[in-house]
């Protein structure tokens, strides 16, 4: 949870009340519960991995591989600027400065430790950054508590208790975009495959599902509060997304500048996960971990310098968030669709076309929709954002998974029509449905055995690889055919 949370959480209260708070801080909790589904299967797939991508490299091959790492750096890459937007906004409300010194130390102190410490210290940086969380809630709590009065006229003329169409549609996009998108944070994935066990992993799930549920919710609802007290929308009128700064600026000052050091702490906290994890990317998906890892940190701080300057023009916070939740809205459908062994027949192929023509099918529906290429086109950044008062932005989110799984049919029928026909041409087997057993049962006690001897998920590729050359050759036929 980094500073982020306190512009758009808000902002959703203010915009759609009770209902949304609630269904913006559940969507966000309940996709932490995928990785204690999918991780456990993920991880006995492909034991030697650490990251999402390592699975679709093998699963899938080099290509697809590829392809998911591009996306996931460059989902990092706008969680980034969104983090360093976020704080710029908060150094400017709370005391005037310009933003820009604060970020850039940000950036050259996470480099300095992450570079020294590794992922190590961003894990430790997580345990601090959940004290200093509930810290934070527990002082503003307090604070907005005895000093913020409510005018209770105001509750039932505001509307703000009462179900919206927008309300109801954000069950729908958010969800959506928040579980797609979450699959996207290397972050996540490192953490799901260096926890101990998967019943350790599926507890440690379900205890982050209940505290960002109760954390989030209650950030959420200083918008609300800012509303029914009236400082919202302020003389002049302030965007809703400020909503939390509109009411911390009527606190004491002390407040104030113990919440400043806390935004500054949590965005660090979170700042130096992206970075961490975008270095794992880029060595493993991109250059398959056969550059050094000093020349990858090299590069990730060099990132830094665009980063930054994205950051200081981006307009809005949610934006950036909602361009990345519509890629991976249309790549991760037929991407999952692999772990089940009724897919066995999607290739890289299929993959990329999938997710590709989702991106294709929002185009398709927004000329549709608007009439006109032009927002057509604007819809696929998202450009009139989520709290519209049609319905763009959820056809937009349902566009992207419906049409990647139709684009996923039609790769796997076109293939198939072309092998069909290739196969009686030069008689050969037709083999684009004939099982390969990717991951075989024989495979999987070969597995299990090699992981009984280096210690649960502790077994590497090369340790597999030994016990497979020990193994008659019929096994190993199998499975490399």
């Amino acid at each position: 949870m980094g500073s982020g949370i306190l512009l758009t959480y808000p902002e959703i209260g203010v915009v759609a009340g009770v209902q949304g708070v609630l269904v913006y801080a559940l969507t966000s909790a309940l996709p932490i519960m995928l990785f204690a589904l999918f991780g456990p299967r993920i991880r006995k797939q492909c034991p030697e991995g650490f990251v999402l991508t390592e699975w679709v490299f093998k699963r899938f091959g080099y290509i697809p591989g590829l392809y998911l790492g591009i996306l996931t750096i460059l989902t990092m890459f706008l969680y980034m600027v969104s983090e360093l937007t976020s704080i710029q906004y908060a150094v400017q409300l709370l005391t005037g400065m310009n933003g820009l010194a604060v970020i850039i130390v940000e950036c050259v102190v996470c480099t300095i430790y992450t570079t020294w410490g590794g992922f190590q210290t961003s894990f430790f940086t997580d345990n601090v950054q959940g004290i200093m969380m509930t810290l934070l809630l527990v002082v503003v709590s307090i604070a907005i508590g005895a000093n913020v009065d409510i005018d209770t006229a105001q509750i039932a003329a505001s509307g703000l208790t009462k179900s919206t169409k927008l309300g109801w549609q954000l069950l729908y996009i958010l969800f959506i975009a928040v579980a797609s998108n979450d699959c996207f944070l290397s972050g996540f994935w490192l953490r799901t495959f260096a926890s101990r066990t998967d019943k350790e992993l599926y507890i440690a799930c379900g205890i982050a599902t209940f505290v960002l549920f109760v954390y989030l919710t209650l950030v959420g609802f200083t918008g609300i509060i800012a509303d029914w007290s009236h400082l919202y929308p302020g003389n002049p009128p302030q965007d809703p997304s400020l909503a939390f700064f509109i009411v911390l600026n009527t606190l004491p000052k002390w407040v104030i500048g113990f919440v400043l050091v806390f935004i500054v702490a949590l965005s660090t906290a979170v700042f130096d996960s992206l970075q961490s994890a975008m270095v794992s990317s880029i060595s493993n998906d991109i250059f398959r971990n056969k550059l050094p890892i000093i020349y990858i940190r090299g590069f990730v701080a060099l990132v830094l310098a665009p980063t930054i300057v994205v950051a200081l023009k981006s307009p809005n916070v949610l934006q950036i968030f909602l361009i990345s939740d519509l890629i991976s809205s249309a790549a991760m459908p037929s991407i999952l669709l692999g772990l089940s062994n009724h897919m066995y027949f999607l290739n890289g192929f299929d993959i990329i076309v999938s997710g590709c023509g989702g991106i294709l099918t929002v185009f398709i529906f927004g000329v549709i929709y608007y009439g006109n290429v032009h927002e057509g086109g604007a819809l696929l950044i998202l450009e009139n954002g989520l709290y519209g008062d049609d319905w763009s932005a959820f056809g937009a989110f349902l566009a992207a998974p419906v049409g990647a799984l139709l684009f996923l049919a039609g790769s796997v029928l076109l293939r198939a029509i072309v092998m069909w026909t290739y196969s009686k041409i030069f008689s050969t087997e037709f083999t684009v449905f004939k099982r390969k057993e990717l991951f075989s049962a024989e495979l999987e006690d070969i597995t299990e055995s090699s992981v009984a001897q280096v210690g649960p998920q502790g077994s590497s590729y090369n340790d597999i690889e030994s016990v497979v050359d020990n193994q008659p050759k019929s096994k190993v036929n199998q499975w490399f055919t």
